[in-house]
């Protein structure tokens, strides 16, 4: 890509290698550990599914099981497959047994790490199958309908019944949508399980559960049928149940998750361990899915201000891409989110924005960028907000972004109705095709606005990189250094479903993940 900002490729360079470090060091954390969450998406993968008399999780019940008896830290593979290679039971029967109270999973003679592996790896051999079938699915479509060139249209639903989701995802679809995101109702991410079946109750989004996740793939499977094209399943890959939501959304061939390495924390208060240790796992997983994740750096400026504090978006892209890479995640894969969010009232607001967009396509050159649209700013003055998302519009297709949130123009009023929906995709629409190539006309001033400001951005989050490689990840996040949010290192939800790891412990999805991936997403 030829570069219009001119940037310092040594600040480039040295942000990617602390960022790099800071991951590496991070690492070392994670590998020690495990969470509970972590082993209940094993339980998942291992096809343990369904809820008790009490609508508690399966997987639930056998990770407090193993929490309760003390021997989380053998992780669930090994207690699992020990009490297969005793009984020759499966993972479903097993965990149907410790809800009834018959099996004792710290009473079973321990058997060999041979017995144990033999049990455990058809079962999950089987589940990486489903999975790599789910992504040539995904190709198939692609092969037969092409992909489109430019920005994908994005746009989300929120009703809080999944049957009223799929009548407006389809309607969205239909009106030109390529991604659909269903939001999650209000404080799921708080939930420490994941609710089971179809849901129709829900309060500011709708329950994310793998029925949810089947049903709303179906119904958009069958719209891109119709329309001759693929349609994107976005939906939230975080909070505590994030390796959760990773395996159902691999189970049902979801396309897009949001799922940052620090957004729980900064925006949730979830325990910043509990957080690093499952952002980990569940980036494993959508890497083998051939999942795009959204990081959530536009969150940031919700909370501090644009123009102050632009360069931590940017070193907190640099932090994600290399907690992803840690992963197996490509970069072909890796959303990393900014947005849109300087005050209109601003001098040269929108020169800004743009210098900040194009320093990020010219830093990531492979990542498909996630652009989120003005909010913080909108004011209920629908006139003044379609010009917003029109500017909007106008950066995302000068600088290549490829995930485009569609900005609504009934912003801050409500939830937006179908007919606010299609007028934002006609918007879009109208500004892509008549300045489809307009960025690729235009030169940069040399020593200028734009690319003043981009080289100012990186130099400070190059320094900012460098000062958290110093002091680590944790200890920044105790300061307050992103998003103007601290958080303490011991304190916040999640805390206690956090164990070390102990010397019998395996993670086969992570062996199997990690040796047997074939190219994700086209």
């Amino acid at each position: 890509m030829q570069s219009k900002l001119n940037l310092n490729q040594d600040l480039v360079r040295r942000a990617r290698a602390s960022a790099a470090k800071i991951a590496e060091d991070t690492q070392g954390f994670i590998d020690l550990h495990t969470t509970v969450t972590v082993e209940r998406a094993v339980c998942r993968l291992l096809c343990i599914d369904g809820v008790n008399e009490f609508d508690v999780p399966l997987p639930n019940v056998v990770v407090d099981h193993l929490l309760e008896k003390g021997i989380l830290s053998g992780g669930a593979s090994y207690y699992l497959g020990n009490a297969m290679a005793e009984t020759g039971l499966t993972p479903q029967e097993i965990a149907e047994k410790i809800n009834l109270g018959e099996i004792d999973l710290s009473k079973i003679p321990p058997h060999s790490e041979e017995e144990i592996r033999g049990a455990i790896m058809p079962v999950a051999h089987a589940t990486v199958e489903r999975i790599k079938k789910n992504v040539a699915v995904r190709n198939e479509f692609l092969n037969e309908f092409g992909d489109k060139e430019g920005p994908y249209l994005y746009i989300i639903v929120a009703t809080g019944n999944i049957y009223e989701d799929i009548v407006q995802a389809k309607a969205g679809a239909k009106q030109g949508a390529d991604i659909i995101a269903v939001i999650r109702t209000t404080g799921q991410s708080l939930l420490d399980y994941v609710p089971y079946g179809a849901t129709t109750e829900g309060f500011g989004g709708t329950y994310a559960t793998q029925e949810n996740f089947r049903l709303m793939r179906a119904a958009l499977d069958e719209v891109g049928k119709e329309q001759k094209r693929y349609i994107r399943l976005c939906n939230y890959c975080s909070g505590l149940c994030m390796p959760e939501i990773a395996a159902m959304g691999a189970l049902e061939r979801l396309d897009v998750m949001l799922n940052d390495a620090l957004y729980g924390i900064l925006f949730r208060d979830i325990n910043m361990q509990r957080t690093i240790v499952d952002q980990y796992f569940s980036r494993v997983i959508n890497s083998f899915a051939g999942v795009i994740i959204n990081t959530g750096e536009d969150n940031y400026l919700t909370t501090a201000d644009a123009v102050e504090e632009a360069h931590t978006v940017l070193a907190s892209q640099f932090l994600n891409e290399q907690f992803a890479l840690k992963a197996g995640l490509p970069e072909e894969q890796q959303g990393l989110g900014h947005a849109f969010e300087i005050s209109p009232d601003v001098h040269n607001g929108f020169l800004y924005e743009l210098a900040q967009a194009q320093m990020a396509r010219e830093i990531f050159p492979k990542a498909p960028l996630k652009y989120m649209p003005p909010t913080k700013f909108m004011t209920g003055n629908i006139f003044r907000g379609h010009v917003q998302d029109a500017l909007f519009n106008i950066v995302t297709i000068m600088t290549h972004q490829k995930l485009h949130l569609l900005g609504m123009l009934t912003e801050a009023i409500h939830t937006p109705f179908m007919s606010d929906r299609a007028l934002s995709i006609e918007n879009a629409q109208y500004i892509f095709r008549t300045m489809a190539d307009f960025g690729d006309e235009v030169q940069f001033k040399e020593g200028g606005i734009i690319q003043s400001r981009a080289n100012e951005v990186l130099t400070k989050a190059t320094n900012l990189l460098e000062e958290i490689e110093q002091i680590g990840l944790f200890a920044t996040l105790e300061k307050g250094i992103f998003a103007d949010i601290k958080r303490p290192r011991d304190g916040g939800k999640g805390l206690a479903g956090v164990v070390v790891k102990d010397d019998v412990y395996f993670n086969p999805f992570v062996e199997l993940m990690h040796t047997n991936r074939e190219g994700g997403n086209k």
